[in-house]
């Protein structure tokens, strides 16, 4: 069946009104409580400025299956939606219930319109959104089986998400447990060598003439939490770069707690933002080593060794000071076999989880914007 035959199937004929939400319902805004009334151990969740609670209270002023929009604060002109009744603070609008309107259906149809209300956000002193922009917003209305249907629909693809989402931080906490378990090891049960031991940075250059997007590498196109690296939007145009060759391990120098780190598979350059790490070593395998230093015990090593407030950076001498054990070759390809599968699993963007809830994600998008894509009127909303 094609998208516009499903779509009118769906909607038998039946021509689709907008109007104003005003005109449907109610945009109310909730009361303040302070800091004093609220408590961790009661049931009705406190939301304010932001759809996480800012603690619980012992009563609640909006029911459940109620779409509120943050108004105040950085989150402000983001939508949300509780299953759960719930106390609302001044720092929300919520939508009063409607005859005409499924919630959850408003809500999906309210998420269109986000980038749109945060666009009209006053910034001057605190950022606020004023009712005014919620209320004029212009609201398709289908009968109501339709809005079931649409909400069936999404919420499939919602849940499918929340559950990808789900194994992911239990795959991550897993991870979390062998990383530490497989790279803990007593002082006398292995050999231990600093970093400069096995290891030096490099000391070769390389001509602006062989860089290009793939292998140029700044400290900019370094991705954050150790997931590698991107193409870089800036290549140089003159001189020579430091360079770097397959297997070499690139960690971001500035603001080490960006957890920036890549193990190349290429050759190429970069700057003096970047440190190149180059084995000399044979007795240590670089996906090893690359293991090692994409602990989060050495980046909180190197931001003790850090220098600089606002923009800290790592000191070359101590990082090379940085001890390292070394097991023999074969356990070395044990931890790493075992590391790089949860790599793939947790991390890669191109397979495992990531990729599959970046995929529902961008299913989601489009089956919203396609059971959304009612005819609409020639305003959609007024300034």
């Amino acid at each position: 069946m094609s998208e516009l035959s499903y779509m009118e199937k769906l909607l038998d004929g039946v021509e689709v009104e907008w109007k104003e939400l005003n005109t449907l319902t109610k945009v109310l805004r909730g009361k303040r409580l302070v800091k004093s009334q609220l408590s961790d151990n009661e049931e009705f969740p406190v939301y304010h400025g932001g759809l996480q609670p800012l603690g619980y209270y012992n009563s609640s002023n909006r029911p459940a299956d109620t779409v509120m929009i943050i108004n105040v604060g950085a989150s402000a002109g983001t939508v949300g939606y509780s299953s759960t009744e719930f106390w609302s603070s001044d720092g929300c609008f919520c939508i009063e219930h409607s005859k005409l309107l499924n919630n959850k259906y408003l809500y999906y149809v309210l998420i269109g319109y986000q980038h749109l209300l945060r666009s009209k956000v006053r910034l001057a002193g605190i950022p606020t959104l004023d009712s005014i922009i919620v209320e004029r917003l212009q609201i398709p209305i289908p009968p109501l089986n339709v809005q079931a249907e649409i909400v069936r629909i999404l919420d499939t693809f919602t849940e499918l998400t929340a559950e990808l989402t789900a194994e992911l931080t239990a795959r991550q906490q897993q991870y979390a447990y062998y990383r530490e378990q497989l790279l803990t090891f007593e002082e006398g049960e292995i050999e231990w060598k600093t970093l400069g031991e096995v290891s030096q940075y490099s000391k070769e250059r390389i001509g602006y003439e062989q860089l290009n997007e793939k292998n140029y590498v700044g400290v900019n196109n370094l991705l954050q939490d150790k997931a590698g690296k991107e193409n870089s939007s800036h290549v140089p145009t003159k001189g020579n770069s430091t360079k770097y060759q397959e297997n070499d391990i690139l960690i971001g120098n500035i603001r080490p707690y960006l957890k920036k780190i890549w193990q190349a598979d290429c050759t190429g350059g970069t700057n003096g933002d970047v440190l190149v790490i180059h084995i000399t070593d044979e007795a240590v395998l670089p996906r090893y080593l690359y293991q090692i230093l994409a602990d989060d015990s050495f980046f909180n090593y190197n931001m003790q060794y850090a220098k600089g407030a606002k923009m800290p950076r790592g000191d070359k001498a101590k990082i090379m000071e940085y001890k390292i054990p070394i097991p023999p070759l074969d356990e070395q390809q044990r931890i790493v076999s075992i590391l790089d599968k949860f790599d793939a699993l947790t991390t890669s963007l191109t397979e495992g989880l990531p990729r599959e809830i970046a995929l529902r994600q961008q299913q989601y998008e489009y089956y919203r914007d396609l059971l959304l894509s009612f005819p609409k009127p020639e305003v959609v909303a007024h300034d």
